[in-house]
């Protein structure tokens, strides 16, 4: 995945990636001004990612956005869904059993048909449509499907545009649900105290160290779970309250929405229209079975259909966790459902993937 990056981006070119991140930090607030759902985190994606597929050079280069870069701030993002743990938690936790066994079925479902719909198309083989149509494990996914002769481009952009769409649907279908803007677009905040020293050197080391963590363990999503896990500890525990300011979670968001807009460069404009027509006919089997699930099961689960369908929904972790964390939702629920999926989601491409070499 890393060399695919390299290849496409080559040496960062750093006034070039100055000038990404302010276009990141203009779409954002732009995005926010219109009350936009999530709108530094999809403001920054849109305004990149339009950049980057109209191959605009404005520096001689096309948009720059390390992922190193990315790497340094999603654990911000971590340590903010950990602050929403209390030890009340622990008593609702046997409750999300039944919604963990229908996961266990749902995920390996909607991969099965994703890839039938992909396949069905003739527009990609049946190695790069299994690996694209995975609902999870962006990067592991992507890297089985190297391994196992995709067109590791096309492949990376139905995984990127899976991810992409979702964090674009899934906040939107909540602004129509609400019936207000939500995350900070809606006025949420993160709830927390104010930080005092110690609550900086606490939310530092769960940062740093569950970093370190999950990245020696290997877990899923490990930059971000590492975090989230110790912080969580750390706010079970009663050592702090406190969460990491607003502003710089907002800086985070523009962060990750600008290294994923930045993906698009250099990809042939025709390739990109066919792995999102491809990508929506994956999405609307995945979304959509993850509101049919959240409606049948929620009165058995003691969530709200919301934070079902949040939690059955094929996005990201961090992006997932960001609107649990805007509409005040049960986070670690949301969060615990995620990381299932992922793991489902790589194991159940590692082991049928044979299948269709």
């Amino acid at each position: 995945m890393h060399h695919l990056i390299e290849r496409v981006f080559g040496t960062p070119h750093w006034p070039t990636v100055v000038l990404t991140y302010a276009a990141g930090t203009a779409g954002g607030l732009a995005a926010q001004a219109a009350h936009l759902p999530l709108p530094m985190l999809l403001g920054s994606l849109l305004a990149v990612g339009a950049a980057a597929i109209g191959g605009l050079r404005p520096l001689g280069h096309l948009p720059q956005a390390p992922q190193k870069i990315r790497m340094i701030f999603i654990p911000i993002i971590g340590v903010a869904i950990g602050g929403a743990a209390r030890p009340e938690i622990l008593s609702e936790a046997p409750q999300w059993v039944p919604s963990l066994l229908i996961l266990c079925l749902f995920i390996p479902l909607v991969h099965y048909l994703g890839y039938r719909a992909v396949r069905a198309s003739g527009q990609t083989d049946a190695v790069t449509a299994f690996y694209g149509s995975a609902p999870g494990g962006l990067v592991e996914t992507v890297q089985l499907g190297e391994e196992a002769g995709a067109d590791v481009q096309m492949l990376a952009m139905l995984q990127f545009l899976r991810l992409i769409l979702t964090m674009i649907l899934v906040p939107v279908a909540f602004t129509w649900m609400e019936g207000h803007a939500v995350g900070s677009a809606g006025g949420a905040a993160v709830a927390g105290h104010g930080l005092g020293l110690a609550d900086v050197a606490i939310l530092g080391i769960a940062a740093v160290v569950g970093v370190i963590i999950g990245v020696r363990l290997r877990l899923p999503a490990g930059h971000v779970l590492g975090p989230i896990l110790l912080s969580s500890a750390a706010h079970m525990a009663g050592w702090t309250e406190a969460v990491p300011p607003r502003w710089l979670i907002a800086a985070a968001q523009v962060v990750i929405g600008t290294s994923l807009g930045v993906r698009f460069a250099g990809m042939p404009k025709g390739r990109i229209l066919i792995a999102l027509r491809l990508a929506l006919m994956n999405g609307v089997i995945s979304i959509g079975g993850a509101a049919a699930v959240a409606f049948l099961i929620a009165p058995f689960v003691a969530e709200p259909a919301q934070a079902v369908f949040l939690a059955f929904a094929p996005g990201g972790l961090v992006e997932m966790g960001l609107i649990a964390l805007s509409l005040k939702m049960s986070i670690l629920y949301v969060t615990a459902h995620h990381l299932l999926r992922i793991i489902l989601a790589v194991s159940f491409a590692r082991a049928y993937g044979r299948r269709i070499r």
